[in-house]
């Protein structure tokens, strides 16, 4: 989504989505704010951290200051675990988390000391969920299982971006064989265009715009993004349907059903903005309101686009949804993940 879209976007949701709540007046003024950051420098969390922070700094009332610190471990875990052990709930320490801290199938088995639906969320930024493209050349043979398959490039096939194979695959009926071993999207994008492979997914505008233009390819299907409550598609991705909807009727079993839920939510919560469980509530609608400015101001867009091609703020609303979506996940639908993953001869613990 590019610069002016995004914008627009931004400033819709600041109008419709989260409204004008009148707050009790706080202040920050010559106080210092921690920003605690459950990943290692220079990854997609710490950048959203760090792209957060001086607008907090410029639309906090008192222009408190905030000091970055990083703690890398257990996928974030051991950060959150830090919150709920040794700071205070008094809206002095900001966490900027990532999907999979909200993840019980993550915090569970890393000792997890804190519930992530009790955290006081801020908001959410995202690039809109993730595309799958095809070369239209082999399309025709995708429903056509007396052709040969057609060959989806992954990494792994354990990240949730590459899941949509397995669960193409197993409900949709396609004639398509996963390929593993790419070492990055990039990777997988590259061999599209030199047709090594004939399906990929991405999340990535640049690699979209690129296949897109060469008008070899196009996108056959997106993750889409929650917006109020309800997964949408991007505009401009045109008609191309959102993946939950072609997947409405084919699940009928309730551990199914659960496990594509949590497919989902891991998909579209990407980065959140946070803070512990038992902030005042006066303080968390000041961070809030401080949120609502800092999407709608043209440098955070610009100096967005330079860290991901799309940026795409969230409600606190809906990063509760999707929280809550994750926290209903079971080691039973962990396991159906894995077990679709297994039938493809994709290779999980």
């Amino acid at each position: 989504m590019q610069g002016a879209c995004a914008a627009a976007i931004a400033a819709a949701m600041v109008g419709a989505l989260w409204g004008s709540a009148a707050i009790a007046e706080v202040s920050f003024k010559g106080k210092t704010i921690n920003m605690v950051i459950g990943s290692e420098t220079g990854g997609g969390t710490d950048a959203t951290g760090r792209l957060v922070a001086p607008f907090f700094e410029k639309y906090l009332p008192g222009n408190p200051t905030i000091v970055v610190r990083n703690m890398p471990g257990a996928q974030g875990v051991m950060a959150l675990n830090y919150i709920v052990q040794q700071t205070k709930p008094d809206g002095l320490t900001l966490i900027a988390g990532a999907n999979v801290q909200a993840s019980p199938l993550t915090y569970r088995k890393a000792n997890g000391l804190y519930d992530p639906t009790k955290f006081r969320y801020i908001g959410g930024v995202g690039r809109g969920g993730t595309v799958l493209m095809i070369n239209k050349a082999a399309e025709a043979r995708l429903h056509d299982k007396a052709q040969p398959p057609l060959f989806y490039g992954v990494l792994d096939g354990t990240r949730a971006s590459e899941q949509v194979s397995v669960w193409g695959i197993e409900y949709l009926g396609w004639n398509a064989k996963v390929v593993v071993g790419y070492r990055g999207t990039s990777a997988v994008m590259l061999a599209m265009e030199r047709g090594e492979v004939d399906m990929g997914s991405t999340g990535s505008a640049f690699h979209i715009k690129n296949l897109i233009d060469s008008g070899k390819f196009r996108v056959v299907s997106q993750s889409g993004t929650l917006e109020s409550g309800h997964f949408v598609g991007r505009p401009d991705f045109g008609d191309a349907p959102v993946f939950a909807d072609m997947m409405r009727d084919k699940l009928t079993d309730p551990v199914a059903r659960q496990a594509f839920s949590y497919w989902e939510a891991i998909n579209a919560l990407d980065k959140w903005v946070g803070l512990a469980e038992g902030t005042p509530d006066d303080v968390v609608e000041t961070y809030r309101a401080a949120f609502r400015q800092t999407i709608a101001d043209p440098e955070f867009l610009e100096r967005g686009a330079k860290i991901s091609e799309d940026i795409l703020p969230m409600s606190y609303q809906d990063v509760e949804v999707l929280v809550g979506q994750l926290a209903n996940a079971t080691e039973q639908a962990e396991e159906f993940i894995k077990d679709l993953q297994r039938k493809q001869g994709i290779r999980v613990k």
